[in-house]
């Protein structure tokens, strides 16, 4: 089947903050045809569990939804090559006020496969250290804690739709829950 598509040429179209968009011409099925490419460096996500069992949700406005949302904590990689194991421990502190000596790998992800290759590696962070938010000065993030039974309702609900969190959500409680 990949031999049916060949990339013939890929063309830089924008170079924003966070994205670079291409569009690549291709031959498909023996067509010539333009995909659009979008290029995302990476990131990474953490799931914090507090002595408690709940889980530490981070609330935002998403400008591209126009709403706020609830979210488990993540954020862009600083570099390309930047281990997405130091994104998670950074962006843990920075968006929640709290802080872990050790994070333990649970699901990787992709994001939108039909046009990103974004990719993002989702950890769990016990033993919660308080310490501070670090947030940018455009970030306005609302910490709140959450049962996963709840969580789990949102997403049955329809109510939470977050692509990283639904799938970090799912896979800590299939991982961890106790079955009942």
């Amino acid at each position: 089947m990949a031999d049916s598509v060949v990339r013939l040429d890929r063309q830089l179209r924008y170079q924003g903050t966070i994205l670079k968009i291409y569009e690549d011409t291709v031959i498909a099925n023996g067509h010539k045809a333009y995909w659009d490419f979008i290029h995302h460096d990476g990131a990474a996500a953490v799931l914090p569990v507090t002595e408690d069992g709940k889980i530490l949700m981070v609330r935002q406005y998403r400008n591209a939804l126009d709403r706020e949302t609830l979210e488990i904590p993540a954020g862009k990689l600083d570099a390309p090559d930047e281990p997405k194991i130091t994104c998670a421990y950074r962006e843990l502190e920075e968006e929640t006020g709290f802080r872990s000596d050790n994070l333990e790998y649970l699901i990787s992800i992709n994001t939108t496969v039909a046009f990103c290759d974004e990719a993002i590696d989702i950890f769990v962070a016990r033993n919660l250290i308080p310490s501070h938010q670090h947030l940018d000065e455009d970030e306005v993030i609302d910490v709140e804690p959450w049962e996963l039974e709840d969580l789990l309702k949102l997403i049955y609900e329809g109510k939470m739709t977050d692509g990283k969190t639904v799938a970090a959500i799912c896979a800590y409680g299939m991982k961890y829950a106790k079955p009942e």
